[in-house]
């Protein structure tokens, strides 16, 4: 195999301070610190110097989420390693690894979880995206869940959510996780949005210290959510 030249070597080289650089920034000053000028001064260059790597400030910060949550996903597939290969467990496992992620990376978490155009970690195809639906899709097939029938879903929901099944049902194929395509209905789709939903919705407001009341051992609350969640659908979480 060619070496690569001594300029792209010294390209790729300055594209991993850009991104080692703006990850600094996010860390230390939050996403609105994450600029193209701000970035220059930090390398001793010029602003438009970095319009050879990224078109835009966006383009920079896409690329910036996506590094973010490959590293939120490759430690939670590490902290799944160590577990036994059974769905339920590893499914609670990734989500107290999130919370743990959010609250000691709260900058990231905002970048890619709560900006206004923050859609990286959301996307069903990213990593992170990947390993929690590879986690459910292994409870699916190995658990007979107490899920919703189809005709309890809204009617104004339905349209969406077969849209939504669909993704789902191609990422599960390309997880590798196998389970019968049929349990993947309707009412375990609008089960699966609901999981997210709670999920998402107890870690944000913990990140951001929007509960209505202080909590001495948040990780109870957590915990007890968790379990909450675990026994409306038939699962343990121990």
């Amino acid at each position: 195999m060619n070496n690569p030249s001594r300029r792209g070597r010294e390209r790729a080289a300055t594209d991993q301070d850009i991104r080692r650089t703006a990850r600094a920034l996010l860390v230390e000053q939050g996403p609105e610190a994450v600029t193209l000028r701000a970035i220059a001064r930090e390398l001793g260059i010029t602003a438009p110097a970095l319009y050879r790597y990224y078109g835009s400030r966006d383009d920079l910060v896409e690329h910036l989420r996506a590094d973010v949550v490959a590293d939120l996903a490759a430690g939670l597939a590490e902290d799944i390693a160590q577990l036994p290969d059974e769905g339920a467990l590893q499914l609670f496992a990734i989500c107290k690894g999130f919370r743990r992620w959010a609250l000691a990376h709260t900058k990231e978490f905002t970048l890619v979880f709560a900006s206004p155009s923050a859609d990286a970690g959301n996307r069903l195809d990213e990593p992170f995206g990947r390993i929690f639906l590879a986690a459910a899709g292994r409870v699916l097939a190995m658990h007979d869940l107490v899920t919703p029938s189809n005709d309890v879903v809204p009617a104004e929901l339905r349209d969406d959510l077969t849209s939504f099944q669909a993704e789902l049902l191609a990422v599960l194929k390309e997880s590798g996780a196998e389970f019968p395509l049929e349990k993947l209905d309707l009412g375990v789709t609008y089960l699966m949005i609901q999981f997210w939903a709670r999920l998402y919705g107890h870690v944000t407001l913990e990140v951001f210290g929007n509960y209505p009341i202080p909590f001495s051992k948040p990780d109870v609350l957590f915990d007890a959510m968790l379990a909450d969640l675990a026994r409306e659908i038939g699962l343990s979480n121990d």
